[in-house]
């Protein structure tokens, strides 16, 4: 019987948003411990013998999904206000309006971060970022919580101003008091960095744990990983699949990838192959490179799916455009019909062109 092999993770602070998760058929191995943060995304290469049944692949890392430096969301106020309305309908110039009066006459904290929003997204104004992090500035000072992770995350990009890491630090620290799950997941990544902020792996467990409990799905993912190599936390692999399952539920390509790892494997969890393969062929989907070729063994093979080698080596195919290539299956399909080598090649091309 063969296993789908779980992937060892090397968290870092420039954690990018396609991160690839690695799986594998061959018998599970002991995994690399993981490696002192340093620079990926946040991320995440395998192989199919000749017989899809003796596949031999070696994943190696895959990294929880980066944080954008780009201004924050509109401020999740409760109250669905004019200017809310307004942009919640795209009605940007009227919403501009509306909070730049509002700014003015009474000095609504988030009637000025709004403003912020608008001119740092080119939404009914021209994009601006001195003028956005100006209205951050007042929002902040007003001390609304979104104002200052917007700004901070202006102030880490350099825009609307000269990078300031150190002011950034403050910004997400007061945010994240305030109780915003996107400021403590961002400045957990600095603790995890150990640039901006002396290296401290448990404080940043502790604020992955607050933007995971408060429903964010890149600090579930996040925190999964630190529970699955026992980093800040004590080693827990059923607090990790239940964090990667949570975060799967909210969309995050990489955690669907390893919870349908787990659950194929039966670790963490109750085994199910028909459910990680229903996960492999939705993230694949997504084009998530990893996905799509572990998909492609699966399918090869006929192990937790029905055998459909023409599905299998179209994903073989995909994923190898998109570089994760994998000598083994190209033997495989090298051993293909003509006719169903055509038929594969021509899926293949048919899902690209879609894309």
């Amino acid at each position: 019987m063969k296993i789908l092999r779980p992937l060892s993770i090397v968290l870092c602070v420039v954690w990018t948003a396609g991160a690839a998760a690695q799986i594998s058929l061959t018998p599970p191995a002991v995994e690399t411990p993981p490696a002192k943060p340093a620079a990926k995304p946040k991320p995440k290469s395998p192989a199919v013998a000749k017989k899809p049944a003796d596949p031999a692949a070696t994943p190696k890392t895959a990294a929880p999904p980066t944080a954008t430096v780009t201004p924050a969301p509109v401020p999740d106020d409760s109250n669905l206000d004019l200017v809310y309305g307004a942009y919640q309908r795209g009605m940007y110039k009227t919403a501009f309006d509306l909070a730049i009066k509002r700014a003015q006459d009474t000095g609504d904290a988030k009637a000025m971060t709004m403003l912020g929003e608008l001119y740092a997204n080119a939404m009914g104004v021209k994009r601006d970022y001195v003028k956005a992090a100006d209205w951050y500035r007042r929002g902040s000072d007003g001390g609304d919580r979104e104002a200052m992770f917007a700004l901070a995350m202006l102030r880490l990009a350099g825009r609307g101003g000269p990078a300031n890491p150190e002011e950034a630090t403050k910004l997400l620290a007061s945010s994240a008091k305030l109780g915003n799950p996107k400021a403590a997941y961002n400045l957990a990544l600095l603790y995890l960095d150990g640039q901006t902020l002396p290296q401290d792996l448990k404080r940043a467990a502790e604020l992955f744990r607050v933007a995971a409990d408060a429903g964010n799905p890149e600090a579930q993912y996040a925190l999964a990983t630190f529970y699955k190599e026992g980093t800040g936390v004590p080693k827990d692999v059923e607090k990790s699949v239940r964090l990667l399952q949570a975060a799967s539920l909210s969309d995050n390509v990489d955690a669907e990838v390893e919870y349908a790892i787990a659950l194929y494997n039966g670790t963490g969890t109750p085994k199910n192959e028909s459910a990680a393969v229903a996960l492999l062929r939705k993230a694949a989907k997504q084009n998530s490179p990893i996905a799509q070729n572990r998909l492609a063994r699966v399918l090869v093979s006929g192990q937790g799916s029905p055998m459909d080698k023409i599905e299998g080596f179209k994903w073989h195919l995909v994923a190898k455009t998109a570089g994760k290539g994998d000598p083994m299956m190209d033997e495989a399909l090298a051993q293909l019909s003509p006719e169903d080598r055509a038929n594969a090649e021509s899926a293949a091309r048919k899902w690209l062109g879609a894309k």
